[in-house]
């Protein structure tokens, strides 16, 4: 008798625990605690929205700062041998060029958020030290433009070496993101130098500025086209578009920066695009161009 009713409680809460196990199953309830995650599709039927991810690039940086070269100061621009930061791709106030700053932050606002540490002759070399200047005012996006200078040699053998260039953008960008995690970055692509070569040839002005001593591996003896001075030109443009190279990849390595995907290189510079100075360097008209390649690729919603 005594065992029967053991048998009988025990067949009770054996019962109990079947229905409970069920019930909590139902109620989707997690035995280990409530910080655990609910079971796929809760949210849904409790009429709550999934939270959106927050996405890396931000569209409209509040802040630019640009680092570079000749380029991005506007030299040649307005008058011969001086730089024109008024009219600058990245930074400049110029209603002409419309800069990237301008397009993103309103003209009023890029004059008080917006700062350009380029340098006319600069280097690839030179980038950590502009970098590590624009920390300064913790932008939200840097504008990047070097490496025309780096090709721009006396000789093709005093070209910066595609190892260094890779090692020194590597650092610039170290600068950056270890006191800037978040701070975006946009990189231009190097210009096609023989382009420029090939449409200011046409202009003499242009080739006795040229004689200044402007790009002499590209830009020295302008008219020969014999087998030496073709090879010469072909050894720029080949070290060019491997720079190009190192820019997209150093750039793809972080999650935060964008490059141009070689679209300033395959710019068609014509005279109108061209300083009436020195056949080369961007007039204002082709610094406003440079501005809109920059604008598209920042705003792109998808890189």
């Amino acid at each position: 008798m005594e065992q029967g009713t053991r048998r009988r409680g025990r067949g009770r809460r054996a019962a109990l625990g079947v229905v409970t196990a069920a019930a909590l199953g139902v109620a989707g309830c997690d035995a280990v605690g409530g910080d655990s995650p609910a079971p796929s599709g809760t949210a849904a039927k409790q009429g709550r929205p999934s939270p959106k991810p927050t996405p890396i690039w931000d569209t409209s940086p509040d802040s630019v700062a640009a680092v570079g070269d000749s380029i991005t100061t506007g030299f040649d621009a307005c008058a011969v041998l001086s730089d024109c930061p008024e009219v600058s791709w990245a930074t400049g106030g110029s209603e002409q060029v419309d800069s990237l700053a301008v397009r993103l932050l309103g003209r009023a606002e890029a004059a008080g958020r917006s700062w350009n540490y380029a340098v006319t002759g600069a280097r690839m070399a030179d980038l950590p030290g502009q970098m590590a200047r624009a920390v300064g005012r913790s932008p939200e996006l840097v504008a990047v433009m070097t490496g025309a200078n780096d090709a721009c040699r006396e000789t093709t053998s005093a070209m910066t070496p595609v190892a260094d260039f890779r090692a020194d953008f590597r650092e610039a960008m170290r600068t950056l993101r270890e006191a800037l995690p978040k701070t975006q970055v946009y990189v231009a692509s190097v210009p096609d130098l023989k382009r420029l070569w090939s449409q200011g040839r046409s202009s003499a002005m242009g080739k006795q500025v040229w004689k200044l001593g402007i790009c002499p591996s590209m830009l020295a003896d302008p008219d020969a086209l014999d087998a030496a001075a073709t090879q010469r030109r072909e050894t720029v443009h080949d070290r060019v578009e491997d720079y190009n190279t190192v820019l997209r990849e150093v750039c793809a390595e972080d999650r935060r920066c964008r490059s141009d995907g070689g679209a300033v290189h395959a710019y068609r510079f014509g005279t109108g695009q061209l300083s009436r100075w020195d056949w080369f360097h961007p007039s204002i008209d082709g610094q406003a161009r440079l501005a809109e390649i920059a604008y598209r690729t920042v705003t792109a919603t998808k890189p």
